[in-house]
């Protein structure tokens, strides 16, 4: 007897507009680079940046205080909230 096998389920497919290479401005240039990366890409290189740098404040862990180069990008705040933090950036983006 042979047995019926049930169809694998397959991998959540990224959004296509998540992989889209996107431009980052000059202000967001200086913290990730001036190539067209992915949204997904621009949130690993801005990470790998705070933790490198040791810019997430050490009391509260959703807030990043900003340097030189984030202050540009988060406008003009000296600290914003990983969630506002992904607004902000995404202006930057075109």
């Amino acid at each position: 007897m042979a047995k019926t096998t049930k169809p694998s389920k397959s991998k959540r497919k990224p959004n296509p507009a998540f992989m889209k290479p996107m431009q980052p401005d000059d202000k967001l240039s200086a913290v990730v680079g001036s190539k067209p990366i992915p949204r997904s890409e621009v949130a690993k290189k801005l990470w790998a940046y705070i933790k490198k740098n040791g810019l997430q404040d050490k009391k509260n862990k959703r807030m990043i205080n900003a340097d030189e180069p984030l202050k540009a990008v988060f406008a003009g705040k000296k600290q914003v909230s990983m969630f506002e933090m992904t607004k902000l950036v995404s202006a930057h983006l075109g």
